[in-house]
């Protein structure tokens, strides 16, 4: 249209249809439409111990189910850091590194979800304290290295959303992402693809939401060849423990969750892990 680069998005949290469908189809015209029902799922699982996350395992899931029934921005809004709810950060189960941990992996996994990203000021560098419109953001924080390791946490994450198609592609679309395994509920595990219009470029996500290295872990993948592990959560820089799979893992000719091949990898404690085939020349 006359301004293409300017976007509308609904604030909306009822059941109403085609809030982001055009006015011609008889849609209300918004770009994009806020996932409440995300937001308020995955903060509640999220806040649970992660011995019994495996018990609110759907809350992870659900959203699968509707997901590309509008174009979803996912948001973790101002909402949810005001009016004593504290901050995202506080909202964390565990000590101090449990916390930062589980904030880095709630961020991994909204950014692995298909849709647009909104995070909401402070959120990025974990603040303690609930937003405060009558002052500063805490921005002393970030010469401490748990709140600096999610700033870098972020930014990276930032990057390879940017730089890989699979990661924004596709977001309104579901060709851009399949399940490897969404029932993994007694490891509280969930992995996934997301793809983009080429499909010898997808990228792969893991996701450990327990404390509990997972070793030796069979997950499924769609072409052969070296992946590259191009982010890891539980990396040193991060404020993580440094557990991960040394930069790469070569994918063994296995069938494994309905996939021609499998990885062998090993999950961090409560971290997540993407990969991507290191050459375009990989053969399914």
């Amino acid at each position: 249209g006359e301004y293409g680069d300017i976007q509308t998005v609904a604030e909306e949290s009822t059941a109403w249809p085609m809030v982001s469908k055009p006015t011609y189809l008889g849609g209300l015209g918004f770009g994009m439409k806020w996932d409440m029902g995300w937001m308020h799922d995955t903060l509640h699982y999220m806040s649970q111990d992660p011995v019994y996350r495996k018990f609110h395992h759907n809350n992870l899931t659900f959203r699968m189910l509707y997901a590309f029934s509008e174009s979803y921005m996912l948001p973790l809004s101002h909402d949810e850091v005001v009016h004593g709810k504290g901050s995202l950060l506080g909202k964390m189960p565990g000590d101090t590194w449990q916390k930062f941990a589980n904030l880095r992996l709630l961020f991994a996994y909204m950014y692995a979800q298909p849709g647009k990203k909104l995070l909401f000021m402070g959120d990025e560098f974990g603040q303690w304290r609930e937003w405060n419109h009558d002052a500063s953001l805490d921005w002393s924080l970030l010469e401490l290295p748990f709140h600096d390791g999610v700033s870098r946490w972020v930014a990276d994450l930032n990057r390879v959303y940017r730089e890989q198609k699979a990661m924004h592609e596709l977001d309104f679309d579901p060709a851009g992402f399949r399940w490897i395994d969404a029932n993994d509920t007694e490891q509280s595990v969930i992995s996934l693809i997301r793809q983009g219009r080429t499909p010898d470029q997808p990228v792969l996500g893991a996701f450990n939401f327990t404390p509990v290295p997972r070793y030796n872990y069979l997950l499924g993948a769609p072409l052969g060849g070296t992946w590259k592990e191009i982010l890891n959560s539980d990396a040193g820089v991060y404020g993580g423990s440094g557990l991960g799979n040394f930069g790469e893992v070569r994918a063994a000719p296995i069938s494994r969750h309905g996939y021609p091949h499998a990885l062998t990898l090993t999950l961090p404690p409560l971290g997540a892990i993407f990969l991507k085939p290191a050459s375009r020349r990989a053969k399914a």
